[in-house]
C-alpha cells in the first residue's frame, strides 16, 4: 500500500495488485489485532532494533521515517498514542482502523485496485522489467514492478513465500527463509505440566551453559505450551537465538527469576514468613500465597522435599535450595516452532543484489522489492511494519513509470 501511494504522488499510472479479497490482510493481526503501528524512538535506533541487516535500511528510513506514517495516519482521520515500550497504537486500538486509513490515501490517488489477483509472473525484456501475468492468463504491461508478497509466515494471510519464488525465477538468490519472533520448543514433559500458564511479571536469562554464555536477558511477560514457550518475552529471545551459532542440543537452558522484586535473601524471609503460618501444615500446602496453583506441584517435585513433610520440618538447606529453585527455574530449549507460526520471516531476497537507496533489484532493471520479502527483521516494537512503510515507499519513489 505505501509502495503504491509512493508511487503515485510521483504522478505515476499504478496499479495494485492484491491476492486476497481485503487489503491489509496481515496487517489486521499485528499486535494482537490492535497494530503496533511504529516505534517512537529516534531513526538512528531503529537500526539496533534490526539483527536482520539492519544497515541496509539506512537510507528507506531517512525516506519514510516513523514521524511519517503518523503524519499519514492523521491527515486521514487516525489519532496515534504512544504505549509501554516506546509502542505506537491507534486511539481505536483496531488494526482496521489503520488500514482503513491507508486505503483512504490509496482512493486519493485513483489507484487501480485488483482484488483476488494473483500474479504468477513478472515479464521481462532484454533484462528490464515490461509487466506481470496473472494466474488467470491477463497481462499487466508495467515499467516498474514492485514484489511486495511479505515472507513465509502467517500463510493463511497470503504471504506464503511465493514472491520468493518470482524473485528467483528472475535469477535472485534467497536466503533461506526462517522464523523470527517464533515460539520456542522446550523440555515437553516439563511445558505440558505447565501448558496454558501465564507468567507476567518475571524475569528471564538465556544461557550457553555449555560456554556459560549470556544470550539473552528480558522482562515481563512468558507463556508454557504443548510444545514448549511463547509469549513476548519469549519471542523476542528467539530473535537472538536465532543468529546464535553454537545451538546444541541440551546447551541452551532458559532461567526463570519467578520473583525478580525479591534479592535472595528477601525471598528467603519471604518464605520463612509463610512456613511461620503455615508451620503445621504439609509442604504441598504451603506455597499457595507464592505460586500459582499450577506451578505448585512442579515445584515440589523438583524441590526435593517430601509433598507430605510438615512445613516446621523443612531444614534451612531445603529451604534454601527452594529459594534457589524459583530464582533460577530452569527450562532447557530444544529449537524452534516452524517458520508459519513465527510473527517475521528471517531470510528472503539477498541485499547484496538490492540498491539500498532505492530499492532496486541489481539483477533486472525495473524490478523492486519490499517489506518482509527482502532479507532484514527486526525485534517486536513496531519495526518491522516500519520496515514496510519505509521500503515501500522508497521503492515507489522513482518518476516516470507507469
Amino acid at each position: 500500500m505505501l509502495a503504491a501511494i509512493s508511487a503515485a504522488r510521483q504522478k505515476n499510472s499504478v496499479t495494485l495488485i492484491e491476492k486476497n479479497s481485503i487489503l491489509g490482510k496481515k496487517m489486521l493481526i499485528t499486535g494482537k489485532g490492535r497494530c503496533n503501528i511504529t516505534s517512537s524512538v529516534d531513526m538512528e535506533d531503529f537500526i539496533k532494533n534490526i539483527p536482520g541487516n539492519g544497515r541496509f535500511l539506512y537510507s528507506s528510513f531517512q525516506n519514510f521515517t516513523n514521524q511519517d506514517i503518523i503524519d499519514l495516519l492523521e491527515k486521514n482521520g487516525l489519532k496515534v498514542k504512544e504505549e509501554r515500550g516506546n509502542r505506537i497504537f491507534p486511539v481505536t486500538d483496531k488494526a482496521q482502523s489503520v488500514v482503513d486509513a491507508l486505503i483512504k490515501e490509496i482512493k486519493k490517488y485513483n489507484i487501480d485496485v485488483k482484488l483476488n489477483k494473483k500474479v504468477s509472473e513478472v515479464l521481462t525484456k532484454s533484462g528490464e522489467v515490461c509487466g506481470v501475468k496473472l494466474e488467470n492468463g491477463e497481462i499487466v504491461n508495467a515499467s516498474k514492478v514492485i514484489l511486495a508478497t511479505g515472507g513465509k509466515s502467517y500463510p493463511a494471510t497470503g504471504s506464503n513465500g511465493d514472491g520468493y519464488d518470482l524473485a528467483e525465477k528472475l535469477g535472485h538468490t534467497i536466503v533461506s527463509p526462517k522464523g523470527s519472533l517464533v515460539p520456542l520448543t522446550a523440555d515437553v514433559e516439563l511445558c505440558q505440566s505447565l501448558q496454558g500458564l501465564s507468567l507476567r511479571n518475571v524475569k528471564i536469562l538465556i544461557k550457553d551453559v555449555e560456554n556459560n554464555k549470556k544470550i539473552y536477558e528480558d522482562f515481563g511477560e512468558m507463556l508454557f505450551t504443548h510444545f514448549g514457550l511463547s509469549g513476548p518475552t519469549i519471542l523476542s529471545a528467539s530473535a537472538h537465538l536465532l543468529r546464535y551459532k553454537n545451538f546444541g542440543k541440551n546447551n541452551i537452558k532458559l532461567f526463570i527469576d519467578l520473583k525478580p522484586a525479591l534479592d535472595e535473601e528477601s525471598l528467603d524471609l519471604r518464605i520463612r514468613r509463610d512456613f511461620d503460618e503455615f508451620k503445621n501444615k504439609e509442604f504441598k500446602n504451603s506455597l499457595e500465597k507464592l505460586l500459582p496453583q499450577k506451578m505448585i506441584p512442579v515445584i515440589i517435585e523438583l524441590s526435593k522435599i517430601k509433598p507430605e513433610k510438615k512445613v516446621n520440618e523443612i531444614t534451612r538447606e531445603e529451604r534454601l535450595a527452594l529459594v534457589q529453585l524459583m530464582k533460577k527455574f530452569e527450562v532447557t530449549i530444544t529449537g524452534f516452532r516452524p517458520v508459519e507460526e513465527a510473527i517475521v520471516t528471517a531470510g528472503g531476497i539477498s541485499i547484496k543484489e538490492i540498491n539500498p537507496k532505492t530499492m532496486e533489484s541489481k539483477i533486472v532493471s525495473g524490478l523492486y522489492f519490499a517489506g518482509e520479502i527482502i532479507d532484514v527483521d527486526a525485534y517486536t516494537g513496531g519495526f518491522n511494519l516500519q520496515i514496510a512503510y519505509s521500503t515501500g515507499f522508497t521503492a515507489g519513489m522513482e518518476e516516470n513509470y507507469e
